[in-house]
C-alpha cells in the first residue's frame, strides 16, 4: 500500500489528485492533506475522503477548521512548518507537492530529505533551488516524479533510451489566450481576458504565466534540474491543440513524443503508480478525429518571457529565484490592477538585471534572494505608477 500525502488539496492539481486516489482503490491511503486557508473546503475534504491527518499553514484560520471537524476522527495541525512536517512524516511513503508558489520549497526539501517519493506539481521548487532539490534527492534516496504535464511527458519519454543519448527535449505551449491577437492589442488585456485560458483549467497564477509564457520559461529551468540538461538541450514548440505533451530527441535521430488528451489527470496517475501504469479514467485521444496537428517556434516578439528563462537556466544559483520571485508579484500586481499585463515581464526582466548572483547557494540564500527580488518588484510597481 502506498500512503499518500497530498499538500495544496484545495487547489487544482489538488483536488484532482484525490479524485484520482479515490478512483485506484485500496492498494493507496491517504495518510494527509494540507491547505494554505481554504479551511472550509479542506474541511468538505476530511469529511469525505477521511484522511489521518490535515493541516491548515494558516495560523489566523485554524481555529476555524478546528472548530467545523471537532468530534471528528482527524488530527489537526496548523503552521508552515506542519505541513513540512506531513511531508517528512514516517507513515506517507508519496508526497504530492501541489502547493502554489515559493511556499512548496520547504515541504518539497522536507519530503526529499526524508527520503520519500516527491510528486512535483510545483514547478517553483527546482526554478529556485534546483540544485539543492536534486541533492537532497541524490543524498537521501528520494525520487522526484513530475506531475507537470509537460515534464511528466518528457519523463515517459525518456524510458525509450538512456540519458546520455538524448539530443534534446521539446517542452510543448498551448499558446494560451493570445497566441494570434495583434501586438498592439496587448497593451489593453485585461485580467479577465488572461484568465480565459483556451484549453486548461487552472488556478489564476497559473493561468496568468501561460498567457504571458512564463510558464514555459519556468518550465525550461525545471526541465535543466529534473532531467540533467543543459539550457540550450531545451527546446520550446507552440502546439495549440494540446494533444503532444513534450517530446524527446535522441542522438540517432529518432523522436518519441507523449501523446494524450490535455487531462491533468493522466500525469497525476502515472506519478502516483508509477512504475506502474493503470486503468484510468481519461478516454485515449482519437487522432483521425482531431485530424491535425500543428506546431510553431514561438514568436519572441510576443513571448518575451522565454528569454528570461534560458537566461536564468544559463546563469543558475539564485537567478531562478529573483525570476520565480518578481514573476509572483507581477502577476498579483497585474490581477489586482496595478500594473499592465505587458509590464509583467518587464518587471521581472528589470529585477533580474539588477541580481548579483550566488552561484552556489544554499537555503538561506535563496530565501534571501527571493526576499529582495519581491522588494525590488514592488518598488518598481511602485516607481512605474
Amino acid at each position: 500500500m502506498k500512503r499518500v500525502a497530498v499538500l495544496g488539496s484545495t487547489g487544482s492539481i489538488g483536488t484532482q489528485t484525490l479524485e484520482v486516489l479515490a478512483s485506484l482503490g485500496p492498494d493507496f491511503a491517504l495518510a494527509g492533506i494540507a491547505a494554505h486557508s481554504q479551511w472550509q473546503l479542506l474541511a468538505e475534504q476530511v469529511r469525505r475522503f477521511r484522511p489521518r491527518r490535515a493541516v491548515l499553514s494558516s495560523l489566523d484560520l485554524f481555529p476555524r477548521l478546528r472548530e467545523k471537524l471537532a468530534g471528528n476522527c482527524v488530527e489537526l495541525a496548523g503552521g508552515p512548518g506542519a505541513v513540512a512536517g506531513l511531508a517528512a512524516a514516517d507513515d506517507v511513503d508519496l508526497v504530492v507537492n501541489a502547493i502554489v508558489g515559493s511556499c512548496g520549497l520547504a515541504p518539497a526539501l522536507a519530503a526529499l530529505r526524508a527520503g520519500k517519493t516527491l510528486a512535483l506539481a510545483n514547478k517553483e521548487c527546482l526554478v529556485m533551488a534546483g540544485r539543492l532539490v536534486t541533492q537532497a534527492a541524490a543524498e537521501a534516496g528520494g525520487l522526484v516524479v513530475p506531475v507537470d504535464s509537460e515534464h511528466s511527458a518528457i519523463f515517459q519519454a525518456l524510458s525509450a533510451g538512456r540519458r546520455s543519448e538524448v539530443r534534446a527535449v521539446w517542452l510543448t505551449a498551448s499558446g494560451g489566450p493570445f497566441l494570434d491577437m495583434p501586438l498592439e492589442e496587448l497593451e489593453r488585456v485585461t485580467p479577465k481576458l488572461a484568465l480565459q485560458h483556451p484549453r486548461w483549467e487552472m488556478g489564476p497564477k497559473v493561468t496568468i504565466d501561460s498567457a504571458t509564457m512564463m510558464n514555459k520559461a519556468l518550465e525550461v529551468v525545471e526541465a535543466k534540474w529534473l532531467f540533467g540538461l543543459e539550457a540550450e538541450q531545451i527546446g520550446v514548440l507552440v502546439h495549440p491543440q494540446a494533444i503532444v505533451h513534450s517530446l524527446v530527441e535522441f542522438r540517432d535521430g529518432s523522436t518519441i513524443a507523449q501523446l494524450g488528451l490535455p487531462d491533468m489527470r493522466v500525469p497525476i496517475q502515472y506519478a502516483l503508480t508509477y512504475p506502474e501504469r493503470r486503468e484510468g479514467t481519461v478516454p485515449s485521444v482519437n487522432l483521425a478525429e482531431i485530424g491535425r496537428l500543428e506546431f510553431r517556434e514561438p514568436e519572441l516578439e510576443r513571448f518575451p518571457a522565454l528569454e528570461l528563462g534560458y537566461e536564468a537556466a544559463k546563469v543558475g544559483g539564485t537567478m531562478g529565484a529573483v525570476l520565480n520571485a518578481a514573476n509572483e508579484v507581477a502577476v498579483e500586481a497585474f490581477l489586482a490592477g496595478r500594473i499592465k499585463f505587458t509590464q509583467i515581464v518587464r518587471l521581472v526582466a528589470d529585477v533580474m538585471s539588477r541580481h548579483e548572483v550566488v552561484a552556489e547557494p544554499d537555503v538561506e540564500a535563496v530565501e534571501a534572494a527571493d526576499r529582495w527580488a519581491r522588494q525590488e518588484a514592488e518598488a518598481w510597481i511602485i516607481r512605474s505608477r
